[in-house]
């Protein structure tokens, strides 16, 4: 723990900020940016919060390179939300869409689309635990879908796309929740992102969507209003009360994104942490990482340990030595680190020096 008693946070979402967006949080509280309201208490009709949402929305179109004729929209209702309402806007009832299935989000993703289209698993590693991404070649896409969707890191199992996956020219969307502003990403080469942002941009309650051109004409006007994208659009996300201390928040996480080296900077930052800590869980057979080496996701890194006993040890031992956030989720088990933008390598290299002192004392 540091000196305000902040423990080393690995959990997967709410993911750990950076200090110093924390501190602004605080100091916001009372009085933001000398309005005379308090960072809670700001109307989102206000000039000052239009100016927050503003900043946020350019900061991220810099960031990300998003193209100038490309839509971004924050809402609400995480990506669980957006698994039924993409579809909602991009399918008509009985269209086909595929999926390449590589966790448990992409599998909820393609629940929510059979309410209402012809969805088909193009692939799906279901049978071997979910290891691995698929490689280019070892699927096809149907050639009268609409449009092919993937999730591009899974945070349960710790896999991740090192790839932009062929399309056979169809549209991608995307389920950008865990690596979105931490990873190499080409926004014009999809038709639809979206991503919580609780695990790199902010806090939970502010869900960044971005579309293209063609998913805007899609957008299926019979649905309900809250729905419906182009009813967000035309009122710059704010058709109801946006979460303004979210959107506070991730803009200024992207401040501190473009503040220390921009994308590149963030990217460069998680192949470090990343790599430290698999050349730990590679050194030694008491260590079993889950994903296969060339899906490894450098968000979210998971492994075993010989027997279960072992692994709630471990987690104990790690509370004392404070490091939390390390159980596996609840679904899958074993230990769980999440490396994202806000952890800083200090943090990593802490962990690493537990393990080698655990190891050592229950090999």
């Amino acid at each position: 723990m540091n000196q305000l008693g902040r423990i080393h946070n690995f959990g997967a979402g709410p993911a750990t900020l950076p200090l110093e967006v924390v501190e602004e949080c605080q100091n916001s509280l009372p009085n933001l940016n000398a309005s005379g309201f308090g960072l809670l208490e700001i109307s989102h009709r206000s000039d000052t919060f239009q100016k927050i949402i503003d900043s946020a929305m350019e900061r991220l179109r810099r960031i990300l390179s998003i193209p100038e004729d490309y839509t971004v929209l924050f809402l609400q209702g995480g990506a669980s939300l957006q698994f039924y309402m993409s579809a909602l806007n991009l399918l008509k009832t009985g269209e086909k869409v595929d999926f390449l299935v590589t966790g448990a989000w992409s599998q909820k993703a393609m629940k929510e689309a059979m309410r209402i289209g012809d969805v088909s698993p193009r692939w799906d590693d279901s049978e071997n635990g979910f290891t691995s991404i698929p490689k280019n070649g070892e699927y096809s896409i149907r050639d009268d879908a609409v449009y092919l969707h993937y999730t591009s890191n899974n945070t349960l199992y710790g896999t991740q796309y090192h790839h932009l996956p062929e399309n056979y020219g169809k549209p991608r969307v995307l389920d950008a929740s865990s690596d979105i502003a931490g990873v190499p990403i080409d926004v014009s080469a999809h038709d639809l992102i979206y991503a919580g942002a609780q695990k790199n941009l902010g806090p939970s309650g502010v869900t960044v969507v971005i579309l293209s051109p063609w998913a805007m004409e899609k957008a299926n006007q019979n649905i309900p209003t809250m729905l419906d994208y182009s009813v967000h659009s035309s009122k710059g996300s704010l058709f109801n009360t946006p979460n303004t201390f979210g959107i506070f928040v991730l803009d200024r996480v992207l401040n501190w994104v473009e503040e220390n080296g921009g994308l590149e900077g963030s990217i460069a930052r998680n192949i470090t942490k990343s790599d430290l800590l698999y050349e730990e869980l590679d050194r030694s057979n008491f260590w079993r990482p889950h994903a296969e080496k060339d899906s490894r996701s450098v968000m979210n890194v998971t492994w075993r340990l010989p027997n279960t006993e072992l692994e709630e040890k471990f987690l104990e031992e790690a509370i004392l030595a404070g490091l939390g956030g390390l159980k596996g989720h609840r679904s899958v088990g074993g230990i769980r680190a999440s490396l994202y933008n806000g952890c800083p390598i200090e943090r990593v290299e802490a962990l690493g020096s537990f393990m080698r002192d655990f190891e050592s004392c229950n090999r």
